[in-house]
């Protein structure tokens, strides 16, 4: 996975949304102590930051050095490279001992992971009971009738070869992932939940957007440019068509969210 996204870190850093402040707070009012959480595959740290406010120290990993060059540094959080096949010891060098923290986060990550070693790493490390933890992805983004047309066609046709399996979980917004935790307090289910991110964006910043795909990555690296000179001339005169430069880009947050109990 790391190798996927090494070439496009600056476009991922600069054309991926932020996270709403609603979801965080959301997450934060069903973890009963906030003293650690744990970001994994953090990326350039977006989630990381915002969950620094709330938590007196965030440990946020990832496999790729490139990625973690654009994270904000900020002091109580801890950013690890660590490699893609963690140990139980590395683990606990890395993140902490058995039941020592209180959160653990994947956003837009957990589809490539070894889903059952990770959830065998998560119940251990997290406090118990009710170590919460919180997975969420966002789908493909919502411009106006005309662009997201273009869009539709461009993702599943131009864009859809090279889209590695797992993505299917970000198409189904993480509904058929598995996700063996219980609901959290106050909730009668795990989710997915439903969050709007919105990103202020230009045409430039849109393609920027497609840009850090990993599918785009992958065509490049087999001699293939799917954004073509009529790729890109019907983006524009899609984008152009309402005369606003920049626009309002919706993308649809889906949330899991679910806690260990006395017996994981």
């Amino acid at each position: 996975m790391a190798d996927l996204f090494i070439k496009q870190a600056k476009q991922y850093f600069v054309g991926r949304p932020s996270y709403p402040q609603k979801l965080f707070h959301f997450i934060a009012s069903k973890t009963p102590s906030h003293d650690l959480a744990w970001d994994v595959g953090t990326g350039s740290g977006q989630a990381a930051i915002s969950l620094a406010n709330t938590y007196k120290n965030v440990i946020a990993t990832d496999t790729s050095p490139k990625q973690l060059e654009f994270a904000a540094k900020l002091p109580n959080i801890r950013y690890k490279c660590t490699s893609s096949n963690m140990s139980m010891s590395e683990l606990q060098q890395n993140i902490g001992s058995e039941s020592s923290v209180d959160l653990v986060t994947i956003a837009q990550a957990m589809h490539w992971f070894d889903l059952p070693k990770f959830y065998q790493q998560v119940k251990w490390v997290l406090k118990k009971p009710n170590g919460v933890i919180a997975a969420w992805c966002y789908t493909v983004p919502e411009v106006n009738p005309s662009v997201d047309s273009l869009f539709q066609r461009f993702y599943t046709i131009d864009a859809g070869p090279y889209w590695e399996s797992p993505r299917r979980f970000v198409d189904e917004k993480y509904e058929t992932i598995d996700f063996p935790f219980q609901p959290v307090d106050g909730l009668e289910h795990n989710g997915p939940f439903r969050f709007n991110s919105e990103k202020v964006m230009d045409l430039e910043g849109y393609f920027t957007y497609l840009k850090s795909w990993s599918a785009y990555q992958t065509a490049k690296g087999k001699g293939v440019e799917l954004l073509t000179d009529k790729v890109v001339e019907d983006f524009k005169r899609a984008w152009n068509e309402d005369g606003k430069i920049e626009k309002i880009v919706i993308f649809p947050v889906y949330l899991r969210i679910g806690k260990v109990g006395s017996s994981n």
